[in-house]
């Protein structure tokens, strides 16, 4: 996938349609891929210099989405005598000392630097700044693709760009047990109808994310971008999107040869270094909470190095995340590697599940990362307490953001869609004045229309004609709203129901 920034589409006639690539750009592929090979042994930064030079011929989102692709095959390392914040630590204190404000002065400060750590003032010189990413090293480039396979990546990392603001995709495949499966790994919400038009098969699969079209649908679309490789796996397939392009639906439609999937697997079940993870992750899932689990995110910078939590927990109402490791127990070497990792970290919400056998909860606790002990297995319970403590104070800042009254547009709305409206939790919204509607049940209604309603409904009729009456004005919860209206229901058998004043 690409950044949304490299996002090339044509709005024409009022569509969506991704630019995709051209027999004439392979040319320009083949460039890049001998740039990123002779630029080894080279710093990044004469790399980044490389590229630039060729976007500004042209095609500036093309090249560059190109080069996001080749970035992922190259390896980049940091390479110094020292420890580049070592280094900097004992120069910057001898500067201070020194009074550094000429060359001389400078030489001087480096020289009791390097008497300091033991080596010279060249050493530590060099190490200084070696970290900064354009001067680290290319030291190896392993592309998987020659310039026909890299467009053809290209162009499928840009359908799934494409995708990352839909709110609502169809798909008609003649694949469709894959491709359902693929769904339900994915966790996404979905229906499947039957349909009398053109495509490959007379069956159609919707998809949405959880609780749509009321919830943030948009956070999901990384998830659609993930479907598609299932989709274009498929023999014969077509895919239309409902995407949210600033504001304004529009429709972005894909079919079989649009793109394909180079050398990639489809969609597959996530791996787990043990059983303490994978039982972990399954119990966790079936709570059905407000955090949803992502297994090994993205890299987080700890030093020269990175770390790859095992977790990260996503705050559903906003861009917040907790990332969480499970530390077993393992060799002292590893323990040792690890809170040096962890140390490295800044600016990180880091839970850490720790085995009672390590007996390095306090070690951990100083670096201001939150514990959470366990022996065997982690206790779901345990967690869900430490996310608690971050999930009150989101709600009381999405809280203070709100009114002390609250006047909905509709004139029924249910407490979930509301908080969805406003980006919220329900519990956000719960507690607020609502001076134009009365509460029933999970719905918020306007007196007005609770009075046409009892004009419609009456004793005697049967609940599902009460029900369809009730569906129409947008009331789902008909036994509070039929309460309200003072009527019971008799239950004849399981044949149904009739209403009865109360």
């Amino acid at each position: 996938m690409l950044t949304k920034e490299l996002l090339r589409v044509s709005r024409a006639g009022g569509g969506y349609r991704p630019e995709f690539s051209s027999p004439d750009d392979e040319r320009l592929a083949a460039r890049l891929l001998g740039t990123y090979q002779g630029h080894v042994g080279h710093t990044r930064g004469e790399l980044d210099d490389a590229v630039e030079a060729i976007e500004r011929e042209g095609q500036f989102k093309l090249v560059r989405g190109l080069a996001k692709l080749l970035d992922r095959e190259a390896t980049v390392e940091t390479r110094a005598p020292l420890p580049p914040e070592r280094a900097r630590r004992a120069a910057f204190e001898e500067s201070e000392a020194v009074g550094v404000a000429s060359a001389d002065e400078r030489e001087r400060a480096l020289a009791r630097a390097a008497d300091r750590l033991g080596t010279d003032p060249e050493a530590v010189a060099e190490s200084l700044y070696a970290d900064l990413e354009e001067r680290q090293i290319v030291t190896a480039f392993d592309s998987r693709w020659g310039p026909a396979e890299l467009l053809e990546q290209y162009d499928l990392s840009l359908a799934q760009t494409a995708l990352f603001d839909a709110t609502e995709v169809r798909v008609r495949s003649t694949e469709p047990k894959a491709l359902v499966s693929a769904v339900k790994r994915l966790r996404l919400m979905y229906e499947i109808r039957r349909t009398g038009g053109e495509g490959p098969t007379d069956r159609e699969v919707v998809v949405t994310g959880p609780a749509a079209p009321f919830s943030g649908t948009r956070r999901y679309g990384t998830r659609f971008a993930r479907l598609l490789r299932t989709v274009a796996k498929a023999p014969e397939w077509r895919l239309e999107a409902t995407v949210d392009d600033r504001g304004r639906e529009r429709t972005m439609t894909l079919s079989t040869g649009d793109v394909t999937v180079p050398g990639t697997e489809p969609v597959a079940e996530p791996s787990y270094d043990s059983g303490v993870e994978r039982e972990f992750a399954a119990r966790f899932e079936a709570l059905d909470l407000d955090w949803s689990l992502t297994r090994e995110p993205e890299p987080l910078a700890a030093g020269a190095h990175v770390v790859i939590p095992d977790f990260a927990f996503e705050w559903a109402h906003s861009e917040f995340r907790v990332f969480f490791e499970i530390m077993g127990f393992w060799t002292p070497e590893y323990v040792e590697k690890k809170l040096s990792r962890l140390a490295d970290l800044e600016d990180v919400e880091l839970l850490v599940a720790v085995d009672e056998s390590l007996g390095v909860e306090s070690d951990i606790e100083a670096l201001d990362h939150r514990v959470v002990p366990y022996r065997g297995s982690v206790r779901v319970k345990d967690v869900r307490d430490a996310l608690r403590r971050y999930e009150d104070r989101l709600v009381a800042e999405s809280a203070a953001g709100l009114p002390e009254e609250l006047v909905p547009e509709a004139d029924a709305v249910t407490i979930e869609r509301l908080a969805a409206e406003h980006g919220v939790p329900e519990s956000a919204v719960e507690d607020r004045a609502f001076p134009e509607h009365r509460r029933v049940g999970r719905t918020l209604v306007r007196p007005a229309l609770l009075e046409s309603l009892g004009e419609r409904v009456e004793a005697g009729m049967a609940l599902s004609e009460a029900e369809a009456v009730l569906a129409e004005v947008g009331i789902d919860d008909a036994s509070a709203a039929l309460s309200a209206l003072g009527y019971r229901v008799e239950w004849e058998g399981l044949s149904g129901g009739t209403l009865r004043e109360k």
